[in-house]
């Protein structure tokens, strides 16, 4: 059994397998983050490689991050310094959504009485997303609202395929606004929070409350603009003439 190495400064190392029981990490999962950059090389002597403290704790903070939610992207943004300690919660509320309940695509179909085949085309047509992906993905609740106002303009007369293309036209225009939006958030609001400096705790907790107003607001706003948007269509659509 190899044991830790003790360096001529009072450094200790580590060979891979005592690492790996160090930071509760399996040995392919060290070799993998190695391969994704997440990990820093060892030292080398000879044939022998070891790992120090610091790798320890880049293993635990993965960890930490994973817990969260976090996909390896955006955890290699962390571990870069891309992103800031204080944009955790702000990630983790952007990335795991809070949800009353989750439900299958099977869960959804038997609550909403609409047909799999159905959702899956509203699903590529923009009109549902999963929150949730895997081998199951998963789809919020609130998500029967929206399948609901869908069939009651199917039951008035739309045909499905009308509608399907509607919502692809208007999922494409919302992706563009809302891509804008997120980026107006980072620039105007996320980094001159984060210049002021101060504890990183509190510039969290602002963050994050900034974050959840906005995206109320941002409903508000947006369900306003098209619903007069819609009633002007109208009007002029009823003026219009032959």
């Amino acid at each position: 059994m190899h044991t830790r190495q003790v360096t001529r400064v009072g450094l200790v190392e580590y060979r891979i397998e005592q690492l790996a029981r160090e930071a509760g990490v399996a040995v392919d999962t060290i070799r993998f983050y190695q391969g994704r950059g997440l990990l820093e090389s060892p030292r080398r002597d000879g044939r022998v490689t070891w790992y120090g403290e610091a790798h320890v704790e880049r293993l635990k903070r993965i960890g930490d991050l994973q817990k969260q939610g976090f996909s390896l992207a955006v955890i290699q943004r962390f571990l870069a310094g891309e992103l800031e300690p204080s944009d955790e919660s702000l990630i983790a509320a952007v990335v795991r959504p809070s949800s009353p309940q989750m439900l299958t695509l099977a869960e959804l179909s038997d609550r909403s009485g609409v047909s799999e085949p159905v959702l899956h085309s509203l699903e590529q047509a923009g009109m549902l997303a999963p929150v949730e992906g895997g081998a199951e993905p998963r789809y919020p609740v609130d998500d029967l609202d929206a399948i609901a106002a869908g069939m009651k303009l199917i039951e008035a007369g739309v045909p499905l395929a009308d509608l399907i293309e509607l919502g692809r036209d208007h999922a494409a225009a919302t992706e563009t606004t809302a891509r804008r939006a997120v980026d107006l958030f980072d620039r105007h609001v996320r980094e001159r929070i984060q210049a002021q400096g101060g504890e990183p705790e509190a510039a969290e907790r602002t963050l994050l409350e900034l974050f959840n107003e906005l995206l109320e607001a941002s409903g508000t706003l947006v369900r306003h603009h098209f619903q007069r948007t819609l009633l002007r269509a109208a009007r002029e659509h009823i003026e219009k003439k032959d």
